[in-house]
């Protein structure tokens, strides 16, 4: 036992209660989401923008949507029953490595390929200037996209993880910075996220008067991430209704309904899950001072990286104490090429490393000043998209009492480690 071992070995850990947390469930059924998007397109606003023998780009985000390759199957088919030819183009910025065969490849991780969207994908970081904002900027659009009959923008709308403002994720980001590739998402950061509510209508609308932009299609997801809503927005509508859809997705959203702990647990991390790895929006850690939200957490553990997220760490600098073993797992050039592009490197800082799960929540515990130690407040997460149900230590039983939204799934429990002070795979099904 080293030093570090001996200075943890006695703080003790919480019992724990695994909790539900209630949330609106509304949503579109997946059976029913083709013939919404059909319901979209029949509008004749919508439907006129399509002609036969058109070559339509539609774009396909980097993010973990739900039903995305049902949602782009469903528009490349009404496109195809209008006489159109259809094609995806990867509209993510620098993500997937700032390369085209990474941008292709993140879209594979999320089923969307040729044969389940049922079109050609051209991925490829060349870019054209489709203009210049009031201020003298150039604008980026893929080489590809910009050079079609039409582009449908079909993206997510919700908050925004570093920056608040009318316009935040969503259509207007994805064509400003998604469609933009790595230049165009330099470009835009370059300024800031102080910035960032200024810039994205500045280049967005800029995009909108110089590109063939036909329409957007906005998803709107619920607090388990479902999809609750689809709109298909006119260049007009995207102007003014995205600030609406913004606000309704802001409700919609999952959160922790806790108002503060001494220390939240995180399992796992990873850009399959968030942009920054865990979202801010619900653990109240922000790379940039431009938003804010979430619980208040004195201190923040980080366990691990999702497979998925193929070694990007991003988000790791957001956490106070990780492991050697996600840190083992880092892989530095697919985690720093946003890092450059954006200008915010701080949530890509390396917290404090423990041997093992046990030692880093202890370090967490440990770390806080003022808190009862005998009834620390511990939250344990299994990450940011799994909020219905999660863990809380002992001392939040009577707010679970007086909370309607909060119902006790299980009984006091001791954590759960294996011989090498790991938690066990069953306690990490949280």
């Amino acid at each position: 036992m080293g030093v570090v071992s001996e200075l943890l070995a006695d703080i003790p850990l919480p019992r724990m209660r695994k909790v539900r947390q209630k949330f609106d469930a509304a949503c579109i059924e997946v059976q029913d989401i083709p013939r919404r998007i059909e319901e979209e397109f029949s509008r004749s606003e919508i439907s006129e923008t399509i002609r036969p023998g058109m070559e339509i780009a539609i774009t396909a985000g980097s993010r973990g949507i739900a039903n995305i390759p049902l949602i782009l199957s469903a528009i490349v088919e009404e496109v195809k029953k209008r006489g159109a030819l259809p094609f995806l183009v990867p509209a993510m910025g620098s993500h997937g490595g700032a390369t085209a065969e990474g941008q292709a490849e993140v879209l594979r991780e999320y089923g969307i390929t040729e044969d389940t969207v049922g079109c050609e994908i051209r991925s490829s970081m060349e870019t054209v200037v489709v203009g210049k904002t009031s201020d003298g900027r150039p604008v980026y659009v893929d080489r590809n996209a910009a050079g079609a009959d039409g582009i449908i923008v079909c993206g997510r709308i919700k908050p925004h993880t570093g920056y608040r403002g009318k316009y935040e994720s969503g259509i207007m980001k994805m064509m400003a910075i998604g469609l933009g590739k790595q230049k165009g998402a330099e470009e835009i950061h370059a300024d800031g996220f102080g910035e960032m509510y200024r810039n994205i209508p500045l280049y967005g609308e800029v995009i909108l008067r110089n590109a063939p932009v036909l329409f957007g299609l906005a998803i709107l997801e619920n607090a388990y991430d479902q999809t609750r809503e689809l709109a298909a927005l006119t260049p007009e509508e995207i102007l003014q209704k995205e600030p609406e859809l913004l606000e309704r997705a802001k409700s919609y959203m999952p959160c922790i309904l806790f108002p503060d702990c001494d220390v939240l647990v995180v399992d796992r991390i990873g850009k399959n899950i968030s942009g920054d790895g865990m979202d801010p929006n619900i653990t109240g850690r922000f790379p940039t001072p431009y938003a804010q939200g979430g619980i208040s957490a004195k201190r923040v553990v980080v366990l691990d990286l999702t497979e998925e997220t193929n070694g990007n760490a991003c988000g790791i600098g957001l956490a106070d104490c990780t492991t050697k073993r996600l840190f083992s797992k880092m892989d530095l050039e697919a985690t720093y090429p946003n890092a450059i592009t954006n200008t915010v490197v701080e949530e890509l800082k390396i917290p404090m490393m423990m041997d093992t799960d046990k030692e880093a929540i202890q370090l967490g515990i440990k770390s806080c000043n003022k808190i009862n130690r005998n009834q620390p407040r511990v939250i344990h997460i299994k990450d940011t998209l799994s909020m219905e149900e999660i863990e809380v230590s002992e001392a939040y039983d009577s707010e679970i009492r007086d909370n309607p939204q909060l119902e006790p799934a299980g009984d006091l429990k001791e954590w759960s480690f294996d011989a090498d002070g790991n938690l066990m795979r069953e306690e990490k099904q949280v």
